[in-house]
């Protein structure tokens, strides 16, 4: 059973675009010691996705939501309404049922600073960080909003993501021994990562 005070309801794009963004932002969760919980953190074909989201928000704390999808890259490119749907299911959450999630906690991030005013004026005075699309600044992003919310003792930024590089490099060399590919790593389930990575944390605590 996980704990509710550590769970993190992480929304976002799941796709190949993202997988550099998110890796870092995931690890980041991990190595502070909060749980990340995604809709691919499990697969059930019996399970409609909406049912899904649903219990991750009511088995969470904290959400993380990015809406650096909001608007379309290219002409006749559709935005994406996944992540703020979901951002209103968490919020409305907190929202109607004051006495059981009135302890939730959001961070929402954008990729361009004051973008999201034109896609969702109602988050206007949110207080919105942006990652530029940068890994580093997602780190430093997720990193500063638990500081900022009372958690003492945390890594820095830089060291998180020095950390992360670390992971990846040993990941990468480890799993190419046992005769992963490139794209075999690339490719890897997201919960067999979430696995790889809270293993290297316990064996590093461990030897310190």
């Amino acid at each position: 059973m996980t704990d509710y005070t550590r769970n993190v309801f992480v929304n976002c794009p799941l796709d190949e675009e993202y997988v550099p963004l998110l890796r870092p932002l995931v690890f980041t969760l991990i190595s502070l010691g909060f749980t990340p919980r995604l809709a691919l953190e499990e697969l059930d074909s019996g399970e409609p996705r909406f049912v899904k989201i649903c219990r991750l928000i009511r088995e969470c704390k904290f959400g993380i939501h990015d809406m650096c999808r909001i608007k379309a890259t290219k002409r006749g490119e559709f935005f994406r309404l996944n992540m703020p749907f979901e951002l209103g299911l968490d919020i409305g959450a907190r929202a109607f049922a004051p006495n059981k999630y009135g302890s939730k906690r959001f961070l929402i991030l954008e990729k361009e600073k004051f973008r999201y005013q034109a896609a969702i004026s109602d988050l206007s005075n949110s207080d919105i960080k942006s990652h530029n699309g940068n890994p580093s600044d997602v780190v430093k992003a997720v990193r500063n909003w638990f500081a900022e919310n009372g958690y003492k003792g945390i890594p820095s930024a830089s060291s998180l993501w020095y950390s992360f590089n670390d992971f990846m490099a040993d990941f990468h060399q480890k799993r190419s021994k046992e005769g992963f590919t490139d794209k075999d790593i690339y490719e890897m389930p997201l919960r067999e990562l979430l696995d790889y990575m809270k293993d290297w944390k316990d064996r590093r605590t461990r030897s310190s």
